[in-house]
């Protein structure tokens, strides 16, 4: 039998304007978790999608247990025994989530679908795994963290025996991905092959057993786990040495921003309410950071206050304004900017280009436009100085098609766009998710300058270190009550989890955030 289960060797793939994989070498063994590790734009996810057959090399082959392979397309791909997570879902939403995870390999007797024989199936997997779901749940209505589950059980599902999971914990709670790890631990050694990509050091540290890192598309080198360091791979990966702890003053909170009244916000998938009478402010110098298990609310509060979705009762307030009835416009043109948790539902025109994309709350601005014509000339000389500004890397840049760049540089332009409208009010959901060490870095102190600038910022994190090292005060939310706040320097990431699980609780009082 062959020593590596998978050979990818001297692997090119060109996209206009760019060469996303530079003759690259990657050799995954029997039975051992393999990270892929790089900067955003780095090559990793285009790599993985030509493994799955979603696109095809332009140069080098492909082997499975020796033999040189063609894989035409995920089909040829599943026929290996070859599955993949996706970092950006490939779901159908308006499909269940049983329907999803059984799509193509629907089991069948004359034609007749067998769905009680999946069924059973995938809720034994997600009760062995710790992935629970409803199946009939239509994934439209389900949360983000929902559908990375639906993505992995679409895998194991399959019975496949080499799994890409490409960022797979970007969007789980530190719980869930601790329990991830111990799963595909568990894969491995039943003899499963995993490569896994990720930007979280702390993650290949944990649980991968050798690292291929790769730079602007060219692979630097693969090393064993046990003989580096986490200082070691980040160094290798953006090629210099990152600052992994966010340097910062005391904040110098002045006068409230946004003042948050008697919230109430209704639950989109069930009867109760989802946010329950909360009220909290935050104050133009500070970052006030809404922590929490993913489930709890957190989504609805900020759907009620950027107005993406209507509040049952309660008041908004920003810059003195009452906003609860305002439009998403007003909201933007008045002080407002969201960094949305999902980029790609509600930050980003997929098929737009990114100039279209960085004004499209600006393009009615004189500066863009004149007697209601887009000013084409205007808008992609400000796009070109955001890319460059933001470090957005991109083929053919500001005629970029988003869709085709990677998940990190689609968040960077997010990034870029609303900071630079020069808001008032700073809400930024998951900023980091999906980003490398360097990236990170520099996102969190330009979130930082914001705050010393004299912005107010509202952070909503999973990532328990992100919550710790960028926040001032922090307000912990569970089943859609705040049950404690906190100022970062007087709390431990121990505590944080007693009240994000709902085992501590304190009485919050609107007079209490003030």
């Amino acid at each position: 039998m062959a020593d590596y289960v998978i050979e990818m060797l001297g692997i090119s793939k060109y996209f206009p304007g760019i060469k996303a994989n530079d003759n690259i070498t990657l050799q995954l063994k029997r039975g051992e978790i393999h990270a892929l590790l790089g900067e955003n734009g780095a090559g990793k996810s285009t790599l993985m999608s030509i493994l799955f057959g979603l696109y095809q090399p332009d140069e080098g082959v492909i082997k499975k247990d020796g033999k040189v392979v063609k894989i035409n397309n995920p089909n040829d791909a599943n026929d290996l025994r070859i599955g993949m997570v996706h970092q950006h879902f490939k779901l159908v939403e308006c499909y269940s989530v049983l329907d999803n995870i059984i799509l193509g390999v629907e089991p069948n007797v004359a034609g007749i679908l067998q769905k009680q024989e999946a069924r059973s199936k995938i809720m034994e997997l997600s009760e062995k795994y710790g992935l629970q779901i409803d199946p009939d749940a239509i994934v439209e209505n389900i949360t983000v963290g929902m559908q990375q589950r639906v993505e992995i059980l679409k895998m194991l599902y399959r019975d496949n025996d080499v799994l890409i999971f490409d960022e797979p914990t970007a969007v789980l709670t530190p719980q869930e991905i601790t329990e991830l790890m111990s799963i595909m631990k568990k894969l491995a050694t039943e003899g499963k092959s995993i490569l896994f990509i990720s930007h979280k050091l702390a993650e290949i540290m944990t649980v991968a057993d050798r690292c291929s890192v790769l730079r602007k598309g060219k692979y630097i080198g693969t090393v064993d786990i046990k003989d580096t360091t986490a200082e070691g791979l980040s160094t290798m990966m953006v090629g210099r040495k990152v600052n992994l702890k966010l340097e910062k003053k005391e904040a110098t909170p002045g006068e409230v921003i946004l003042d948050v009244n008697n919230l109430t916000v209704a639950s989109n998938s069930s009867k109760k309410d989802a946010v329950k009478n909360v009220s909290f402010n935050v104050k133009r110098g500070e970052i006030v950071c809404i922590a929490g298990i993913e489930g709890n609310g957190q989504a609805e509060l900020i759907q009620a206050i950027t107005g993406l979705s209507k509040q049952k009762k309660g008041k908004l307030t920003l810059c003195d304004k009452d906003i609860s009835h305002e439009s998403i416009r007003y909201r933007s043109e008045h002080g407002m900017s969201h960094i949305p948790e999902d980029r790609h539902k509600h930050g980003l025109v997929l098929d737009y280009n990114l100039a279209q994309n960085i004004v499209l709350q600006r393009y009615r601005e004189p500066e863009f436009s004149k007697f209601g014509f887009i000013k084409f000339d205007a808008v992609k000389k400000y796009a070109e100085k955001l890319i460059q500004k933001f470090d957005v890397r991109c083929g053919q840049g500001a005629e970029t098609i988003v869709r085709s760049m990677s998940g990190g540089n689609q968040q960077k332009a997010i990034i870029a766009r609303e900071i630079d409208k020069n808001p008032e009010l700073l809400i930024t959901v998951q900023p980091t998710r999906g980003l490398d060490v360097g990236a990170i870095e520099y996102i969190h102190k330009a979130i930082l300058e914001q705050r010393d600038s004299g912005k107010a910022i509202l952070l909503v994190s999973l990532e328990l270190d992100e919550v710790m090292n960028l926040s001032d005060r922090i307000l912990v939310m569970y089943e859609g009550e705040l049950v404690g706040e906190f100022k970062s320097s007087e709390v431990d990431t121990e505590t944080l989890g007693l009240y994000m699980t709902g085992a501590k609780r304190d009485n919050i009082t609107k007079e209490a955030t003030k």
